[in-house]
């Protein structure tokens, strides 16, 4: 509790530090922002141009979710499973996406790929990531190697923060208090809290932002025993953001991050004193240059990624580093030919026995095409030079065509696009199993669908996906890293709907239907299915019922040794969710209640693991 004392004194200074200003402005942007998708392509394009399946978690969205986590919001969407999202912060996450690994999918902030190069899976840790500094989301579903490189092989997930205000000076603070309990032990324990502090403004040419956020829960075991000793969970994040425009034409903007998260395990099922500490530090630039119908933009950052592990086989330690960097020129021709031309350098390093790196250079061009006359197509094609294992090349076909109608349109859409993954530091000069002769993991990948748009009231989509997996990664009967021969098949339809009948109801459904073959397709449900209905009782208050399916999946256990690993089924569950809030004060105080699991069911997401019951969250959101 003496951390939320802490920040409720900050939050006083801050406010008394602070004008009185509000954004309206700034949300009449956000209604702007939400009829365009920038992800598939780098422009500003209209949803009914874009051939992609593309999802966009705006920032009234966020607001909508304060308290939870970015994990718990995307895991929402269509195609996507996080494997412990539901469970106690802190669980390891797994994203699967469109029945495919964490390997296979892609996440980009503030246009920049993140990951950390000492980790086995190299995915990275959605843990690190402070809702209370996103502005936005968005998801790009499939192949997308072409424009974002190794790993976007089933999904993109790209985060944006928070952009400085333009007013001289801005302020938000946010706060979350809730229960942390399971469906067995419903106690009602104040266990769960999370904080946001900013400030933000701009001053003249000169902008600047500053962020703190922290997040602590405990009353949970990771694992479920007979103790069932708590496990803790604490987070702190620190974003810096300044910018200057030099002028109309040309702006830069420099920014850093120092995020750390303990977190308390158990393990192999088992009671343990286990402790994970994990510290990422990111520093990096972005720019732009505009000339004519053109511009120039520049993305780099450099993130340290340290990791310390106490448990009861003894302590070890990791560090990876990260320098990436991204070069390239839009232009567009006629306002029909919208054309990228750049360059993309990554730079991995870690410490095993000895210090170990790769490089990658991979020079790209993309190029959409809008018609006068419904057709649309975005192409292109990616050199991929890894210095260990030479060249790979991936390129991408997308046409769409729009058939418009009085009060929308219909649009169809197909893909086919390959992509790559890039095997990394440890399979490749680890201390266990390494092979320095890996080639990249291959993915073939190809879409179909429709979608109907009526105005702001209806939008219904269906699309076919098939992904093939090719050179994919695993081990011989000697544990060492190997291309493995047998290929896998996943396909599967997704189905998403948006019906806005009236200005005050809002209903948003999403099915998804998933076949993999060639494994077991550990943790990845067949059938899930997402259902929200929100609803406007004034311009003050709103409410929202969310119902979440997950179906039958598979996991497998791991015995003690030499005893053999094997599969076993875990059972389908859903559960009901029910948001409130109310405007206080319009545009500047919201107050909040949040009910997870409203029927307290019992279920299991990972065997032997921890899952949350019922659970209510209560909080405020302040605008200065």
């Amino acid at each position: 509790m003496k951390i939320n004392y802490l920040w409720l004194g900050a939050a006083i200074l801050v406010g008394k530090s602070l004008s009185a200003q509000n954004t309206k402005k700034d949300s009449i942007k956000i209604q702007q922002l939400q009829e365009v998708v920038v992800s598939d392509s780098r422009f500003e394009l209209k949803r009914e141009n874009s051939g992609k399946t593309v999802i966009k978690v705006s920032a009234e969205e966020l607001k909508r979710n304060q308290g939870r986590t970015v994990a718990q919001i995307i895991n929402t969407k269509s195609g996507i499973e996080i494997v412990g999202s539901r469970g106690r912060d802190g669980d390891v996450l797994g994203v699967f996406a469109r029945g495919g690994r964490g390997r296979q999918v892609l996440v980009i902030i503030d246009g920049v790929r993140v990951t950390n190069p000492s980790s086995f899976s190299v995915e990275y840790d959605l843990r690190l990531l402070s809702t209370a500094n996103v502005e936005s989301i968005e998801i790009i579903k499939g192949a997308a190697s072409t424009l974002y490189g190794t790993n976007a092989a089933t999904a993109v997930i790209s985060i944006t923060t928070k952009k400085n205000s333009k007013e001289r000076m801005a302020g938000n603070f946010q706060s979350t208090v809730g229960t942390n309990q399971t469906s067995e032990d419903q106690n009602y324990n104040l266990a769960s809290f999370s904080n946001g502090a900013s400030v933000s403004g701009t001053l003249d040419k000169f902008s600047y932002g500053l962020n703190f956020s922290n997040r602590y829960s405990n009353g949970l075991s990771a694992a479920i025993t007979p103790e069932n000793e708590e496990d803790d969970f604490s987070q702190y994040s620190t974003d810096l953001k300044l910018g200057y425009e030099f002028s109309k034409n040309f702006n830069m903007s420099v920014y850093g991050n120092k995020t750390e998260f303990k977190s308390e395990f158990d393990a192999d099922r088992a009671e343990a004193p286990n402790r994970l500490k994990q510290d990422q530090e990111r520093v990096g630039v972005a720019s732009t240059f505009k000339y004519g119908k053109g511009s120039i933009q520049f993305n780099a950052a450099y993130t340290d990624f340290e990791i310390d592990t106490r448990s009861t086989s003894g302590e070890s330690s990791a560090n990876g580093e990260n320098f990436v960097f991204d070069f390239y020129n839009k232009y567009v021709f006629n306002k029909k030919f919208y054309t990228v031309l750049g360059v993309n350098y990554i730079k991995d390093k870690a410490s095993f026995t000895n210090a170990v790196d790769f490089t990658i250079i991979d020079p790209y061009a993309n190029l959409v095409y809008v018609s006068d006359f419904g057709l649309n197509l975005n192409t292109g094609v990616r050199l991929n030079n890894h210095s260990e294992y030479g060249n790979h090349v991936v390129y991408n076909i997308n046409p769409s065509y729009v058939f418009p109608m009085k009060s929308g349109y219909i649009k169809l859409l197909g893909s086919y696009a390959t992509s790559y993954i890039t095997p990394n530091l440890t399979q490749l000069f680890g201390d266990f199993g390494a092979n320095p002769n890996l080639e990249p993991e291959e993915n073939t990948t190809i879409e179909g669908g429709v979608e109907y748009f009526v105005n702001d009231k209806l939008r219904l989509s269906t699309v076919y996906f098939n992904r093939n997996e090719e050179n994919r990664f695993g081990f011989d009967a000697n544990f060492q890293s190997i291309n493995i021969t047998d290929e896998i098949d996943v396909s599967g339809v997704e189905v998403e709907v948006s019906l806005s009948p009236m200005e005050t109801f809002t209903l948003d459904a999403n099915y998804v239907f998933t076949e993999r073959k060639g494994d077991s397709a550990i943790r990845i449900p067949k059938h899930k299915a997402n259902l929200t209905l929100s609803y406007k009782f004034s311009e003050k208050t709103f409410a929202s019922v969310g119902y979440q399916f997950t179906g039958d999946r598979i996991d497998t256990v791991f015995p003690p040794f030499p005893n053999p690993a094997f599969n076993v089924a875990l059972d389908s569950f859903s559960l009901v969710n029910l948001y409130f809030s109310h405007d206080v004060i319009q545009n500047k105080l919201k107050v909040f209640i949040d009910g997870n699991n409203l029927f307290n069911e019992e279920f299991t997401e990972v065997f032997g693991f921890t899952t949350r019951g019922r659970n209510f969250s209560a909080g405020f959101n302040l605008n200065f």
